[in-house]
């Protein structure tokens, strides 16, 4: 299930990624570069290339085929990416839980693209992975995430002191969490 293509809206699909999209996760990220700085790790200007969008989907990749995470992206009628989200730390046995990390490219944001994403991702993960939890953060200012999340029926939990290392500091994050289920562990 998690390896379907699902429609979402305005033309984008959500679909497994894959290694071919790097040159079309470069030109995104270049494009949304000033747009996603407040939110996100400095990074280094190989990492809007294709060869550094490479190397990261090489490793995101692995780490799907170990089990630790489910990487998708969000395409377009061309099938160029617009968006992402990517389940990481996925753990198995009692915990069954995972960490929810998501973006839209600047021309897209606000159109309630990554709220269908997100509740599209959660389903996945009850259905498809048979996860029990998801949990998200964001810095405290980052307003229309924080909407998305409680959108798709995250619920604040705490604050994160010096959570992550973002736009040149360490930032407090607010954190969320979506239970998804309350049956027991299967699989």
């Amino acid at each position: 299930m998690t390896d379907d293509i699902h429609s979402l809206t305005d033309g984008v699909r959500l679909r497994p990624a894959a290694l071919g999209d790097a040159e079309s996760f470069a030109e995104t990220m270049t494009r949304s570069r000033a747009y996603m700085r407040r939110w996100e790790p400095v990074r280094p200007e190989a990492f809007y290339t294709r060869d550094g969008q490479a190397q990261r989907l090489t490793a995101l990749l692995a780490d799907r085929d170990a089990g630790r995470a489910m990487p998708w992206v969000l395409a377009d009628d061309e099938d160029r990416v617009v968006g992402a989200v990517t389940l990481a730390s996925i753990e198995r046995g009692p915990f069954r839980n995972a960490r929810l990390g998501y973006w839209t490219d600047v021309g897209r944001a606000g159109r309630g693209l990554a709220t269908a994403a997100v509740t599209r991702v959660c389903e996945l993960a009850r259905d498809g992975l048979g996860l029990h939890r998801i949990e998200a953060g964001t810095v405290l200012d980052n307003f229309a995430s924080q909407r998305v999340l409680a959108k798709c029926g995250f619920e604040l939990y705490g604050t994160a002191p010096r959570y992550l290392h973002i736009n040149g500091a360490w930032q407090d994050h607010r954190m969320f969490q979506r239970i998804l289920h309350d049956g027991p562990p299967q699989g």
